[in-house]
């Protein structure tokens, strides 16, 4: 029996992603109709305990033999996973949130990122605040969320296409010390600026909730990242104004079969289909390619890795296939805007599919961090 393990994180504000990665490959690897394959599971905590994850990665190589390990990490962790993998002679999927941008885009025959591209999201979303005439911003985030490098990436794209970083606000990351107050007198000092915003799970509704209760109906320019438009959260958020777009990485509201399928597939099993489970439902085809790839190559990583990286497959959010620089999956990226529901809550309008995914993709790869670095190991939305 083929045995894949999958290394699960836990989060306190998506109390499901366990599960709904779990499910995600479970179910694609049924639809696929590959039920025989046995999953193994290991909990990875948040994601920063560095020798947990090594621990819980070597256990599913060594103790149950698992042909290839799924793992929702990050880039600074999956590197710490190198030597062992490559000693394994294993790949490794990382499903990756694309939260933190590495000062070094490592590519590793044994490492292949699967990617939600939040920090690819930021830089396309800066420009579309600079297409739509403003030429100042602000930076509003919190002290979580603003720990990650798509910060950079949605300053710089900003910056770089002509405009001015007029204030920074960086809240807190408890109710009590999460406040927006501070906007009013930065935007007094600049009243045309885009408020270039960075929030994931809880935060985009207490944000939004700010947001209208401080500055009701002066609709002010929000834009989001793709983990700012991630619909569960956003079915429970107040709609705070008919100014919030953003770029958004997948929606329930595509029109495929794939897409069909695999939200009909989560339905059926109590599960509101989500990133997570997206993300992990798309692995699966991956997986399947490794486990053909690694029996007619006789276990040969460079052979794999080469035919691996030639691969293309249709899911739920579009077209994917791997940048070979950097062994990363390109996917369909969403111009979006956020509207009201009958209940004032909102609800997420996918405009246009944005085209040239990869060029911009390449664009951020080339990008100087300029000595920027994070301190966060967490998989991105893990605290």
């Amino acid at each position: 029996m083929e045995i894949v393990g999958i290394l699960l994180s836990r989060s306190t504000y998506y109390q499901t992603i366990g599960f709904d990665l779990y499910e995600g490959l479970r179910s694609g690897l049924k639809q696929l109709g590959r039920s025989d394959i046995k999953i193994v599971t290991e909990n990875i905590g948040f994601g920063a305990d560095k020798q947990q994850c090594y621990r819980s990665a070597e256990k599913l190589l060594l103790e149950e033999n698992a042909s290839i390990v799924i793992a929702y990490i990050g880039h600074r962790t999956a590197q710490l996973l190198r030597p062992l993998f490559l000693a394994a002679n294993r790949i490794l999927i990382v499903l990756d949130a694309g939260a933190n941008m590495p000062h070094e885009w490592p590519t590793c025959p044994n490492i292949f990122y699967h990617s939600l591209h939040n920090s690819l999201g930021a830089s396309l979303v800066a420009k579309e605040a600079i297409k739509d005439g403003y030429k100042s911003a602000g930076m509003v985030t919190g002290y979580y969320d603003g720990g990650y490098l798509h910060t950079y990436s949605i300053s710089k794209a900003f910056q770089d296409n002509g405009g001015t970083i007029s204030f920074n606000h960086a809240t807190g990351y408890k109710t009590d010390d999460f406040t927006m107050e501070p906007l009013k007198e930065h935007l007094n000092n600049f009243p045309e600026s885009a408020l270039l915003s960075i929030f994931s799970g809880d935060y985009v509704q207490w944000y939004f909730e700010q947001i209208k209760n401080t500055f009701e109906e002066q609709n002010l320019p929000v834009y989001l990242t793709p983990f700012g438009l991630e619909e569960t959260m956003l079915s429970n958020a107040i709609y705070p104004g008919n100014n919030v777009k953003g770029i958004a990485a997948w929606s329930k509201k595509i029109e495929s079969t794939e897409n069909q399928l695999f939200t009909n597939a989560m339905i059926e099993l109590g599960k509101t289909p989500n990133l997570f489970s997206l993300l992990s439902w798309e692995s699966a085809t991956i997986a399947l390619k490794v486990l053909e790839l690694t029996l007619e190559h006789k276990n040969s990583i460079p052979n794999i890795s080469q035919d691996l990286q030639a691969i293309t497959f249709v899911s739920p959010r579009g077209e994917i296939y791997f940048d070979t620089k950097t062994n990363t999956s390109i996917s369909p990226l969403y111009k979006a805007s956020i509207i009201s529901n009958t209940e004032g809550k909102c609800e997420l309008q996918l405009e246009n599919e944005i085209t040239e995914v990869n060029e911009y993709y390449k664009k951020l790869t080339d990008q100087d961090l300029d000595q920027t670095t994070s301190a966060w190991y967490n998989s991105y939305v893990c605290i």
